[in-house]
C-alpha cells in the first residue's frame, strides 16, 4: 500500500514539474515582458509600456490575492485549471488586430497567470520531499527557459502568430498535465506546527520580500534599458538570452547538499555589478552583448532558484502554501515592475549609461547591506539547511553531546530522548508516532513537554539552541 503511495506520488511529482513547466512557457514567452508580446506590439506599431505595466501589474496582485480564495489542494488544482482556460482564452485576441481586447485580455490574463503560480506552492509541498524543493524549483525553471528559447527564436525569426500558437500549445500541454495529477489528497501537506507556522517565519519572510524586491529593481532595469540598447542583435538575443540563466540553473541544482550557498549568491551579486559596468564601459557590439548578458542573465540564475527553493522549504511552515508562495514572488513581480517604471523614466530622459550603472549599483548596495541578516535568519529558521545536516552527519558518539551541552530546567525523560533524537533527525509528529508505536498526540505531549524543559516555544528555537554551536565550529 505504502509502496503503491510512494509510486503515485513520485508520478505525481514529475506531472506537476511537467505541467508548470509547461505553463511557465507561456508566463515566459508572451504574458511576463515575453519576446512573443514584444513582437506583436512591434509588429503593430503599439506603444509598449501600457500593455507591460497592465500585464505585470496584475500578475503581481494574482500571486499576492491567490492565497486568499485556495484553502486545499483540491482548490489548489481546481483554481489551476481553471486559470490556465483563462489564460488560453485571454490569448487568443492577439490573433486578431489589436483593439481594447487587448489590454483586458493581458489584464485578466496577467491576474490568472499570478494565480495558477500560486498554486503551486500546494503541488510543491505535497509532491515534493523538502530536501529535494530545490531541484523541482530548478526543474520548472530549467525546462521552461528551454522551451521558451525555442518558442522566442520562432517568433521572432518566422512569425510572432506562429509563437502565440506555441505559447497556447503549452498551456493546453500543461493543463493536461495537471488534471492528471490524483485527486482525493486534501488531507496532504496539512501538517504544519502551529507554534511554527506565525512566529518563526514572520520576519524570515518578511526579509526574504524585501531582499527579493530590491534586487529585481535591476531586472525592471535589463528589460527597459539593457535590453533595448541591444535590439539590432535580435537573432542573437532570441536563443543566447536565456543561455546563461539555464547554466546558472544546472549548477545550482546540482550543487552537494552540504554546499553553504550563501558564497554563491555574494558571486551572483558581484556579477550584477560587473553587468551593468560592463554596459556602461563596453560598446553595443556581439561581444558586449554576450558579456552583459551572461554576467546579468547568470546572476538572474543564481538568485531565483535561491528564493523560489527558499520559499519551497518555508512551505512546511504554513498551512496555506499558495498564500506564501504567492507572497515571496509577488516580490519579485513588484521589484521587476519598479524597476520597469524606473527603466521607462530613463529611456524617455535618455540618461547616459553612466548614470544608470550608478543607479544599479545604489540598488546592490541595499541588497549587500541586507543580505547577511537574511542568511542568519534563513539558517535558523530552515534546519534541514544546515542544522539537520550538520546532526545527520555528526557520528553516534557526537550525537549525544548535543542533549548533554544544553542544560534543562529538568531532566528529559527516556522518552522523551527518543522523541527529541526523532524531531532532531527532521521528522513530523507523525513519522515520529509510526517510529516509536504511539500516537501523534502522545507525541505532541512529550514535545511540548521538551520545549518547556528547554525553555523554548518552537521546533526551530529548540533545533536552533541544541545544534548552533555544532554548526559553527
Amino acid at each position: 500500500m505504502n509502496k503503491t503511495k510512494g509510486l503515485k506520488i513520485l508520478d505525481a511529482r514529475r506531472f506537476s514539474v511537467i505541467g508548470f513547466s509547461f505553463f511557465s512557457v507561456y508566463i515566459l514567452s508572451f504574458l511576463f515582458e515575453g519576446r512573443v508580446l514584444y513582437s506583436l506590439l512591434d509588429l503593430h506599431g503599439i506603444d509598449v509600456p501600457g500593455y507591460i505595466l497592465a500585464s505585470v501589474i496584475a500578475h503581481f496582485i494574482g500571486l499576492l490575492t491567490c492565497g486568499l480564495f485556495i484553502k486545499s489542494y483540491a482548490s489548489a488544482k481546481n483554481m489551476a485549471l481553471s486559470s490556465i482556460g483563462i489564460c488560453l482564452i485571454t490569448a487568443i485576441p492577439f490573433f486578431l488586430p489589436p483593439s481594447v481586447l487587448w489590454a483586458g485580455s493581458l489584464t485578466i490574463g496577467g491576474y490568472a497567470g499570478g494565480c495558477t503560480i500560486a498554486a503551486w506552492g500546494y503541488f510543491l509541498k505535497v509532491f515534493t520531499p523538502k530536501d529535494e524543493r530545490i531541484k523541482s524549483c530548478a526543474d520548472v525553471l530549467i525546462y521552461s527557459n528551454l522551451l521558451m528559447i525555442a518558442v522566442n527564436v520562432i517568433a521572432m525569426n518566422r512569425s510572432p502568430f506562429i509563437g502565440l500558437g506555441l505559447s497556447m500549445l503549452c498551456l493546453v500541454l500543461g493543463m493536461v498535465f495537471i488534471w492528471l495529477l490524483p485527486t482525493g489528497l486534501e488531507n496532504e501537506g496539512k501538517e504544519t506546527s502551529k507554534n511554527n507556522a506565525l512566529n518563526s517565519i514572520k520576519n524570515p519572510l518578511l526579509l526574504l520580500c524585501l531582499f527579493i524586491f530590491i534586487i529585481t529593481i535591476n531586472s525592471g532595469l535589463m528589460y527597459q534599458v539593457i535590453n533595448p540598447a541591444f535590439r539590432h542583435l535580435t537573432k542573437l538575443a532570441s536563443w543566447y538570452w536565456a543561455v546563461p540563466y539555464i547554466a546558472a540553473l544546472i549548477i545550482m541544482r546540482n550543487l552537494p547538499t552540504g554546499a553553504k550557498r550563501s558564497g554563491v549568491l555574494y558571486m551572483g551579486i558581484i556579477m550584477i555589478i560587473g553587468a551593468f559596468i560592463s554596459f556602461m564601459l563596453l560598446g553595443r557590439n556581439i561581444f558586449d552583448y554576450l558579456v552583459v548578458d551572461t554576467l546579468m542573465l547568470g546572476a538572474c540564475g543564481i538568485f531565483d532558484l535561491f528564493w523560489w527553493s527558499i520559499l519551497g522549504e518555508m512551505l512546511d511552515y504554513t498551512d496555506n502554501p499558495a498564500k506564501l508562495f504567492g507572497i515571496g514572488l509577488s516580490a519579485n513581480v513588484l521589484g521587476v515592475l519598479c524597476g520597469d517604471v524606473l527603466g521607462m523614466t530613463i529611456t524617455s530622459i535618455e540618461l547616459p549609461g553612466t548614470e544608470v550603472a550608478v543607479i544599479a549599483l545604489t540598488v546592490m548596495c541595499a541588497t549587500l547591506v541586507i543580505l547577511p541578516s537574511l542568511n542568519r535568519q534563513l539558517v535558523l529558521l530552515l534546519k534541514s539547511h544546515v542544522y539537520l545536516i550538520a546532526y545527520d552527519n555528526m557520528g553516534k558518539s557526537q550525537q549525544p553531546n548535543v542533549f548533554r551541552q544544553v542544560k534543562t530546567l529538568d531532566p528529559l525523560t527516556a522518552r522523551e530522548h527518543e522523541v527529541l533524537e526523532l524531531i532532531l533527525s527532521g521528522k513530523s509528529n507523525r513519522e515520529i508516532a509510526e517510529v516509536l508505536f504511539i500516537s501523534e498526540n502522545t507525541v505532541k505531549t512529550h514535545a511540548r513537554n521538551i520545549f518547556s524543559k528547554y525553555d523554548v516555544k518552537s521546533r526551530a528555537e529548540l533545533i536552533s539552541i541544541l545544534l548552533r554551536s555544532q554548526v559553527n565550529e
